[in-house]
């Protein structure tokens, strides 16, 4: 499948200045498409679109803020970069300890604006890449069976296999089997590896 080009997504409710923000893009190959309203956004929002959004704080109607406040409702992870008046710094505090990615005071250099925008794009594919892997993780422990997800678990928790034997009431090379079947579906390369995994789908138990 062909891979989406990042799009900066420009809200602002000032038509002078989404079009400017959106010539400034297109001046340095960066696509971007601009909307006048946060519920304008929120219509076409299409969560596995890569990129960041450009976001003003004061707008009619919804506000920056409660756009946010909508993303967040959904689970986005695409980075935020709020553009404030001189008045608006308590509410970027307040997006910021939102999740929200960064904000710029107006006025602002263009330079700097991009500057950000770039970080914003790379923590996108950072987070969208993270995510896409544990997909492929959570795929790989679908495959195991039960009493495999039991060994798993117990694995994770540093038991060793005579003890992890008695635990589930079989034989030892009966838990070897498992454990070599487990590494084998995980696509786990060590042990280590084998742990990291299993933390990052929640199914471990850290060890005591």
């Amino acid at each position: 499948m062909k891979e989406r080009v990042p799009t900066v997504f420009v809200v602002d409710d000032d038509d002078a200045v989404r079009g400017s923000l959106r010539l400034l893009l297109k001046s340095v190959g960066i696509s971007a498409v601009a909307y006048a309203s946060a519920p304008e956004f929120l219509a076409s929002y299409d969560a596995e679109q890569p990129g960041c959004i450009v976001l003003d704080v004061r707008m009619p109607g919804m506000s920056g803020l409660e756009l946010q406040e909508q993303l967040n409702r959904r689970g986005a992870m695409i980075p935020v970069i709020f553009i404030t008046g001189h008045g608006d710094i308590p509410m970027a505090v307040e997006a910021m300890q939102q999740g929200a990615f960064d904000f710029l005071q107006k006025p602002f250099r263009d330079q700097e604006l991009l500057d950000r925008i770039q970080r914003a794009l790379a923590r996108d594919r950072e987070n969208r890449s993270h995510l896409h892997q544990k997909d492929r993780i959570r795929e790989r422990f679908e495959t195991l069976t039960p009493r495999e997800r039991e060994v798993l678990a117990l694995v994770t928790r540093g038991m060793p296999n005579k003890v992890m034997a008695a635990e589930l009431g079989v034989s030892q090379r009966t838990v070897e089997i498992h454990r070599a079947r487990v590494m084998e579906k995980m696509e786990a390369s060590s042990l280590a590896q084998l742990v990291r995994m299993a933390l990052d789908l929640a199914v471990a138990t850290p060890p005591a």
